[in-house]
């Protein structure tokens, strides 16, 4: 399921405030409802947590967790019933000084359905949940095999997630009495290409269907087997199109996932420089031959986005995170699309010389 940036924006910039806020002690409330929970089972439990909270010694943490408490109790009343995707609430005592009152609540519907509950006292309020949540939804397929098994798995950031396991029935070494080494040679061979062919079609079934959510397709398993399963016609062109890397592993199924993912590490890294360095690329190009369709600079570029014409806005990592967010915000109320560029490659560090900010324009703008 697809966010929107408009949502994306929204839970950006309440992360942004609620990581401003920490408390001398735990006393911020943070509340995560998955969706079609019993709202009245959540206020029973927090109104529960107001009576433990009357045994916390310290006067002002006792009287400002239960405040918390209160004003999130008051809160969740409004709701006649948990919204769609569920419902993440955050409440505390904001105020800098010490006996001072400021306590506050906050509320946000998810953008996807929540499929965790979560209450927490602490001195921070429990963001990286949410933040979890509008993460990049791309991921990489990764299939890991043999002559005998394979396994084929997403990986979603840095987690694994098992899709589908298969099994041949490639005969073992040893063939059974009477028959000849040639028979038996071609019935292992004969079930060793069903098997691949199995691979290639559970490949297209599981990764075609991601569109451009996924990124590419690493292989893995003992290097003469990827060499039989690559080299033919197993894999269709846009499949084949896919595999960004093969790596030769010891183990397979589950252990040959994370071994997998272990030995792609520089992999996975190459192919996030590429992308960056095709925007740059592309970027400088338009700079050399179409120079009103492109600018850099943050006065001008800045002007560009106030005038609503920038397709696609390239900031550096370098630059401070307010400021990232701003321009992700003003880019998104203009319609553009938001590239963040590292400085770990050349084209990445001329960024960054430029000032770090830059963009491609809709259409060629005369100065």
């Amino acid at each position: 399921m697809s966010i929107s940036p408009q949502a994306k924006l929204q839970i950006k910039k309440l992360v942004r405030e609620l990581r401003s806020y920490r408390a001398p002690h735990t006393e911020f409330v943070s509340v995560y409802i998955p969706a079609e929970y019993e709202l009245t089972k959540i206020t029973n439990h927090l109104a529960e947590e107001q009576g433990t909270a009357s045994n916390i010694k310290s006067t002002s943490t006792r009287k400002n967790v239960q405040s918390a408490l209160e004003k999130m109790i008051q809160h969740l009343r409004l709701f006649k019933k948990t919204p769609e995707n569920g419902l993440v609430v955050f409440s505390g005592n904001i105020a800098a000084a010490e006996g001072k009152q400021d306590v506050r609540v906050w509320s946000i519907e998810p953008p996807i359905p929540l499929n965790i509950r979560i209450y927490r006292c602490d001195k921070i309020f429990v963001t990286d949940i949410l933040e979890n949540l509008i993460m990049d939804q791309h991921v990489y397929g990764l299939v890991v095999l043999d002559r005998r098994d394979a396994i084929l798995a997403l990986l979603k950031g840095k987690t694994i997630i098992p899709l589908q396991k298969t099994h041949s029935e490639v005969p073992g070494k040893f063939k059974a009495g009477g028959q000849s080494a040639q028979r038996f040679a071609r019935l292992r061979e004969g079930a060793a290409k069903d098997h691949y062919k199995k691979i290639a079609e559970y490949m297209k079934e599981q990764f075609l269907p991601l569109g451009n959510n996924l990124k590419g397709i690493i292989l893995g398993g003992p290097g003469v087997t990827i060499n039989d399963f690559v080299g033919y016609d197993y894999l269709t062109g846009e499949i084949k199109r896919k595999i960004i890397g093969t790596k030769d592993l010891s183990y397979t199924e589950e252990f040959g996932l994370q071994e997998l993912l272990d030995k792609s590490e520089d992999l996975l890294a190459d192919e996030e420089i590429a992308i960056e360095r095709k925007i740059m690329t592309r970027f400088f190009t338009i700079l050399r031959d179409q120079p009103t369709k492109a600018s850099y600079g943050e006065k001008e570029t800045l002007r560009m986005l106030e005038t609503k014409v920038v397709d696609v806005l390239i900031l550096s990592e370098s630059l401070p995170e307010n400021t990232i967010f701003d321009l992700e915000e003003k880019a998104r109320q203009g319609g553009a699309e938001v590239a963040i560029i590292s400085v770990e490659t050349r084209e990445g560090v001329q960024l960054r010389e430029l000032g770090g900010i830059a963009a491609i324009l809709r259409y060629e703008i005369q100065q």
